[in-house]
């Protein structure tokens, strides 16, 4: 992905180091130190993993109470 440059470093070196494939960090010039991404969005798409999530675990509740009704035992003899 491309990293918008300001015509200043457009123009000096820093810009064919960038296009040259070597990635470098640019410490944000506001605040602390590091770089500053934008923070990812959650959509719908990770609500149905939270939904498949809570299925899966509800199903297996279910299965131990089913095994349960039935004598189940997970001890080991011998």
């Amino acid at each position: 992905m491309s990293q918008a440059r300001s015509s200043r470093t457009a123009r000096s070196g820093a810009g064919r180091a960038a296009r040259s494939g070597r990635s470098q960090a640019i410490p944000a010039q506001r605040g602390g130190r590091g770089v500053y991404v934008q923070q990812a969005k959650s959509d719908i798409f990770v609500v149905l993993l939270g939904v498949a999530l809570g299925a899966m675990v509800l199903g297996c509740l279910f299965l131990v109470v089913k095994l349960n009704q039935y004598g189940f035992s997970t001890t080991v003899s011998g």
